[in-house]
């Protein structure tokens, strides 16, 4: 504000700004431009350093870390007694996470499912979910404990291997980084979008990942490349198969790639001649009861001729649809519409993006092994 328009008597028709330096309080005048532009900085790296992107060295978010840790708290590794899950997410957010319960329980239920994680680090008793895209039975109703991978990750923990932070109020100590054995970023992978950017990690199999690893000891002059060798491609829990390969060699050499994924299909042929599809397996993160609900829509819209019948004759021996055609169907020509209209066929995007010393970095398959390796030693 100019010296001409200060709030004097003889420039009473302006607004009066009340006197607060008798308060002791000062006001800062700032511009918004500028202000709003430093605040949304501060916001979006909270968002990808506390929220939304898994550290390289074990492969966690904040908050699957800290339900690992009031799990460790109570003491729930394989073999003891499962705890209600209400018990486990209670602690998290009283101790760790200052956020709702049912967010944490999301994670929970999550770190449980064989059909999202490759290695589940949550070992669940009760309903968890299904891929038909039921949601979890309520925290009160469920149980759980840590698996043997998780306690793998933990390992150490009381050892003083790793940083310890204070938690939200500074009444306990947290550990920064768990000290894990387990190559976990690459092996269960990751998903998460933060502010500008996102993460898209696949799960990979582990015997294929230590075998990497260990080549990687050995000779820590290997090419990008050469992680080909080990690291056959994605190992996706619900099973699929890979289009082509090309995907698979550029996220292994560069951190990016787009690798198409189908589902398991087998063609029988009755005693009436007529052919049958089977669907064994399906595309990761494919909802089952959508994908048929899809296909039925198809085939009453014309779009998706030759098919006479469509059920869903999974157990809990495994999963199986069955598409049953018609008479003069080509069993080839349906399978390739269905590839083309449904989530039979789906592209998974991998963007290999990880915090490494707390920044945001894509790296190749070869560089996250070092880092994992650096940390380790």
């Amino acid at each position: 504000m100019s010296d001409d328009h200060k709030n004097t008597p003889e420039n009473n028709d302006e607004p009066r700004v009340p006197d607060l330096g008798s308060s002791g309080e000062t006001i800062i005048e700032a511009g918004i431009v500028e202000k709003m532009r430093t605040s949304y900085i501060e916001y979006s790296m909270s968002v990808i350093i506390s929220r939304a992107l898994p550290d390289v060295r074990d492969g966690l978010k904040p908050v699957h870390r800290r339900v690992l840790t009031a799990m460790n708290d109570l003491n729930l590794s394989p073999g003891r007694p499962y705890r209600k899950s209400a018990k486990i997410t209670g602690d998290t957010t009283g101790n760790y996470h200052p956020h709702g319960t049912a967010s944490v329980y999301d994670t929970l239920v999550r770190m449980a499912q064989d059909f999202s994680l490759r290695y589940p680090l949550v070992d669940g008793q009760g309903n968890f979910g299904s891929v038909d895209g039921d949601n979890a039975a309520a925290e009160r109703y469920t149980e759980a404990r840590m698996t043997k991978v998780a306690t793998e990750i933990m390992d150490g923990l009381d050892k003083e291997t790793v940083d310890f932070i204070p938690n939200y109020d500074g009444s306990r100590m947290m550990p920064a980084v768990m000290p894990s054995k387990v190559p976990n970023l690459l092996v269960n992978g990751a998903d998460g979008i933060a502010v500008g950017m996102a993460t898209k990690i696949p799960p990979h199999n582990m015997g294929e990942v230590c075998d990497g690893l260990i080549a990687l000891l050995n000779n820590p002059d290997l090419e990008p490349a050469d992680m080909l060798d080990y690291v056959q491609g994605p190992d996706f829990p619900t099973g699929g198969i890979i289009h082509g390969r090309r995907g698979i060699y550029d996220y292994v050499t560069t951190g990016r790639g787009r690798v198409v994924v189908r589902a398991r299909t087998e063609t029988e042929i009755r005693d009436n001649g007529r052919a049958r599809i089977i669907v064994s397996e399906i595309p990761y993160q494919v909802n089952k009861s959508s994908l048929i609900e899809k296909i039925a829509n198809l085939v009453h819209a014309g779009t998706i001729e030759g098919i006479s019948d469509l059920r869903d004759e999974s157990d809990r021996e495994g999963m199986r649809i069955v598409i049953v055609l018609k008479k003069d169907a080509f069993p080839q020509v349906v399978l390739n519409k269905l590839y083309a209209h449904t989530m039979m066929q789906t592209t998974f995007g991998v963007i290999n993006l990880a915090l490494v010393n707390h920044q945001p970095r894509v790296m190749s398959t070869k560089e996250t092994m070092q880092e994992f390796l650096k940390f380790r030693e």
